[in-house]
């Protein structure tokens, strides 16, 4: 099992103050922003954070669907591309999926470690690495204006289990 400074750690979690959590930075980042989370996007926001896993745009929307008949997809992708433009959310593109950000009040760049087994995602905000491959992009000219990482590889619930080290990422 991973250790108390690891964000895999299952440690004892109260869900509701979690969400409670993420919903009120969500409050603060919009208003300074001068930004206007709408009853839409923060239910929006509040069913990606209640999952604590990759929530793809369908499900979401699925789930409107059941509380608000009228929800479409565009609907749906209109409040994700406000989320994500004021860094509330992250896109997780080999998963083509999104997960609520651990600290949205200032603007950065977060590494995601991914757990191809049980599809569980940490992540980080190592400024360390964003600061590497920003001077290795500028040594090759090249400016970067966003970057997420993704890396691929087992938890360690899934590792512990397996036993095979050629599943090691």
């Amino acid at each position: 099992m991973a250790d108390a400074g690891s964000p895999f750690h299952e440690a004892p979690h109260d869900h509701h103050a979690c969400v409670a959590a993420a919903l009120a930075a969500a409050d603060l980042v919009c208003r300074q922003k001068g930004a206007r989370l709408t009853a839409l996007r923060r239910r929006v926001l509040e069913l990606i954070w209640s999952r604590h896993a990759p929530a793809r745009a369908y499900d979401i929307l699925e789930q409107l669907k059941g509380e608000r008949g009228g929800a479409a997809p565009p609907t749906v992708y209109r409040a994700l591309d406000f989320l994500i433009e004021h860094g509330l959310v992250h896109r997780i593109e080999s998963l083509n999926a999104f997960v609520g950000c651990n600290d949205p009040r200032y603007g950065h760049s977060a590494q995601f470690l991914i757990c191809r087994r049980c599809g569980t995602i940490a992540e980080l905000e190592d400024a360390e690495v964003a600061r590497l491959v920003r001077a290795r992009a500028a040594a090759l000219g090249f400016r970067v204006s966003h970057q997420t990482i993704e890396i691929a590889g087992l938890c360690p619930g899934c590792d512990a289990g397996s036993g095979d080290p050629t599943h090691a990422a």
